[in-house]
């Protein structure tokens, strides 16, 4: 793989590395066609910077149609329709490409992770990374940047001065300290759900990233051994494949009480994705379906909550431990308990999360959206003065490096991320994810077949790439705010305006 020469980096961070498609031909939001009319005098080829076209024996070839600038080109004295000197080369928008997606996940969110995950850079294409369609939750929000009297940003910072750092222990008790140098860690897709070349691409891409990863709820694959560092395993409802001995491999351990895009259903595994690998793992029977209880019938209240981490400290002196629970309305005391039960990290995560397995009545009728959940803990934990005590990491729906500072804005230390690492997967949301050979890239699939059509290398660096990215952005919009640190971005709501309530004439500042 051909490396990239990044714009900026952080001393703590890889640069990124070129990650084609692994299909032949990525998809476009253009389409561009070559008439018979072409004289083959290769002028496209030489005009183009960014690769679309290559020599053909008859015509040039457009293999990188997915790289073009579109309509938006015709500015440029590189524009290829309007300089064909024969007139054969045609634009139009593409069909296959306006079928994709859904009002959470464009398009154009989909076309542009990709692009991040396979060139470790934010897309220039006229492609809408940053907000969705969905009509509310983060796509109504937009950062709001300070500007001072002559229309001029306030205050200028460096990007390599800028920190993405986050400390994931900050409980003053005597275990260790982990600070992570990206304000991000990957969610828990367990083996079973995803595959093991998924499972292995995610841990990878955690730990050249300095973070962590989680098993989720499948057990404790022997791949994942060699990457223990940067593991963290999940206790969940149904104990699946929960022994000691991973449980001290690791330096942080979470317990999944709820998750956001089904709380109080629990977890179901079709007997389709119950292999035998699957089934040797989660102590189960190949072929027979498998369901996480709700909730942990052994915890009825805070006391019953702390047997638990005091259970896992006992096991493992030097974990630290992560609750996970969904948003319910009184997930403000939820918080607050957990605090007092000894927790370090308590993860919030909301409704719009959870691949297609998830099922829609659950997603879209049960929990608090995370927008409105978030400053209500974050405050609730201020006024109680425990808030610079326990990490808060926001979840559920976060699909770009905007909606991560929106979280953040809003309350919370850091983001977890599952959904994103599909996509830069190439993930086409389709939500047949439940289904054995349902997952026709090989990414949620526990069938041997599908899963050798990904690599590990590839899906790693696919992965990375992405964080990559993401980490330029918030480097950028951190620069735009006039801070130094993520940690200045934490409750700051002022960054952030609704845009069905706010009047344009009293708002001081940029919107993006």
């Amino acid at each position: 793989m051909k490396a990239i020469k990044p714009r900026k980096k952080s001393p703590e961070l890889p640069a990124p590395k070129l990650t084609p498609s692994r299909f032949r031909y990525g998809l476009s939001k253009h389409r561009l066609t070559i008439g018979p009319s072409c004289t083959n005098c290769g002028l496209c080829i030489e005009l183009c910077p960014y690769g679309v076209y290559a020599k053909g024996a008859r015509v040039p070839r457009i293999p990188n149609e997915h790289l073009c600038l579109g309509p938006g080109c015709d500015k440029n004295a590189f524009y290829c329709v309007g300089r064909c000197p024969v007139a054969a080369i045609s634009m139009r928008p593409n069909p296959s490409f306006q079928l994709l997606g859904d009002k959470r996940w464009t398009a154009d969110l989909l076309a542009s992770t990709w692009h991040m995950a396979e060139t470790g850079h934010a897309p220039y294409q006229d492609l809408n990374y940053k907000t969705g369609d969905s009509g509310g939750g983060f796509d109504k929000l937009r950062l709001l940047y300070p500007v001072n009297g002559n229309g001029k940003r306030t205050k200028e910072i460096k990007e390599k001065d800028i920190s993405l750092a986050i400390e994931l222990n900050r409980s003053n008790d005597a275990r260790p300290k982990i600070t992570i140098p990206v304000p991000l860690y990957l969610g828990g897709m367990s083996f079973g759900s995803v595959s093991i070349v998924t499972m292995l691409s995610r841990v990878r891409a955690a730990a050249t990233l300095g973070t962590f990863c989680c098993t989720g709820e499948g057990g404790y694959p022997d791949q994942l051994i060699p990457y223990d560092d940067h593991v963290i395993t999940q206790v969940a409802t149904g104990l699946f494949g929960v022994r000691e001995e991973t449980i001290q491999r690791v330096r942080i351990v979470e317990f999944k009480y709820a998750q956001g895009a089904k709380p109080g259903l629990g977890g179901h595994l079709l007997g389709d994705k119950v292999t035998p690998a699957v089934a040797k793992m989660r102590e189960a029977v190949t072929g027979s379906a498998l369901f996480s209880p709700f909730p942990f019938h052994s915890v009825y209240s805070v006391e019953d909550h702390k047997k638990h981490v005091d259970w896992i400290k006992e096991i493992n002196p030097r974990a630290l431990v992560s609750v996970k629970v969904s948003t319910p309305t009184d997930v403000d005391m939820v918080a607050v308990g957990s605090f007092y039960a000894g927790a370090h990290i308590i993860q919030l995560d909301g409704s719009y999360g959870g691949t297609g397995a998830a099922p829609d009545i659950a997603k879209k009728n049960i929990a608090m959206p995370i927008e409105y959940a978030m400053p209500k803990v974050h405050k609730f934990l201020k006024e109680e003065g425990i808030r610079d005590h326990i990490t808060i990491i926001g979840s559920g729906g976060v699909r770009n490096a905007y909606d991560a500072a929106k979280i953040i804005a809003l309350g919370a230390d850091g983001v977890c991320l599952g959904t994103a690492d599909m996509v830069a997967l190439e993930c086409l949301r389709c939500h047949h994810c439940e289904s054995g050979r349902g997952c026709a890239r090989g990414i949620a699939t526990t069938d041997e077949e599908l899963t050798n059509l990904m690599d590990v290398e590839w899906g790693t660096q696919r992965i990375i790439n992405m964080y990559l990215a993401w980490c330029e952005q918030l480097k950028q919009i951190l620069k735009r705010l006039g801070m130094k640190s993520i940690k200045e971005l934490t409750g700051r709501t002022d960054a952030l305006v609704h845009i069905d309530y706010m009047k344009k004439e009293e708002v001081q500042g940029e919107i993006d």
